[in-house]
């Protein structure tokens, strides 16, 4: 799961070119399934595995807690545990035999507001995915074969379908629970903490998903670290642990959270292609500050044209991209 939004109240949101943009799109073809294997092979997923990616669709109530643990620098205090909640839909955007993508939107139940969360992406046997390689910086990287056969990567996006952090790994179905663990990867500092803490800057993190009885959960096994601008580690700082639960509600209306998709899910699909297009060139850097606020704020005021049954043109959404994205 992206770093869940930790606010108050809802949020309220009132070049270079992309002219090879269709064109660079071979990364969609390199992460979609049985056309490029990083051993050249053709397989088709276990149908359990979709099974269990598609179980996570749905609407629930969801708890956020993360407790540091394990203190690894000398000195160093254990921050306050954090807890959180919301009311979040999972909405199936696309479901092909070897990738699936599910989008996250919250409603809050008082106003019926609803905000664009997180986006999570499942490619079976995936030759390439991103990493976070060094501040505001991804790069595309070649996952091992041997790691990849038989696995599915998860990738997670930002509200804006910007980029956070992507983990490999099987599905497995011991006990008759299924569960997928991922491999350690990297991702940025959490929404929760890029406004209050400045002695980290990087997570490396294993990821688990497992399909409850009620619902849902994903675990965090998260590891604080100061990396340099090569990307070396140079402290780590504490361990920390993340256990987000997803507990399947049939008690509140999720009818804004559907409006909402039904009007702006094109607008969305344009904004998702420019992204593959920019990673699809070895990578790309943001030049927004860390709360990606910049590129959030005009993004949400264009989803909210399509809510109103305007457009926002393809130059306008190239221009954000051209100042913010390179």
């Amino acid at each position: 799961m992206a770093d869940p939004l930790f606010f108050s109240t809802p949020l309220f949101f009132p070049p270079r070119r992309f002219a090879r943009g269709v064109a660079v799109c071979a990364l969609a073809v390199s992460l979609v399934p049985n056309m490029a294997f990083a051993d050249g092979a053709k397989r088709e997923p276990d149908a359990r595995d979709r099974a269990s990616i598609l179980a996570m669709r749905g609407e629930y109530v969801v708890g956020f807690h993360f407790d540091e643990t394990v203190v690894l620098q000398s000195g160093y205090e254990r921050a306050p545990a954090q807890r959180s909640g919301g009311d979040e839909a999972v909405i199936v955007v696309e479901d092909s035999p070897g990738k699936i993508v599910l989008q996250h939107i919250l409603v809050d139940t008082r106003s019926g507001h609803v905000t664009k969360h997180w986006r999570q992406d499942w490619i079976y046997e995936a030759a390439l995915r991103f990493e976070f390689s060094a501040d505001q910086t991804w790069t595309m990287r070649a996952i091992p074969a041997e790691r990849t056969r038989g696995a599915w990567t998860q990738c997670v996006y930002e509200v804006s379908d910007a980029p956070r952090y992507c983990g490999t790994g099987q599905w497995t179905y011991d006990n008759g629970v299924a569960m997928w663990t991922s491999d350690e990867s990297w991702r940025p500092l959490p929404r929760r903490e890029h406004t209050k803490r400045s002695d980290y800057n990087a997570i490396v993190a294993i990821n688990r998903h497992t399909i409850a009885a009620e619902g849902w959960t994903h675990e965090q096994f998260n590891t604080k670290v100061r990396r340099d601008a090569e990307g070396r580690t140079t402290r780590a700082l504490v361990r920390e642990f993340g256990f987000n639960e997803y507990r399947a509600t049939k008690a509140i209306d999720f009818g804004p959270v559907y409006r909402y998709w039904e009007k702006t899910a094109p607008y969305w699909e344009r904004v998702r292609a420019r992204w593959d297009a920019a990673l699809a060139e070895d990578g790309l850097r943001l030049r927004t500050k860390i709360d990606g606020l910049a590129l959030i704020i005009p993004l949400f005021e264009q989803a909210g044209m399509s809510e109103e049954g305007k457009r926002a043109t393809d130059a306008e959404i190239d221009a954000v991209f051209a100042k913010w994205v390179e």
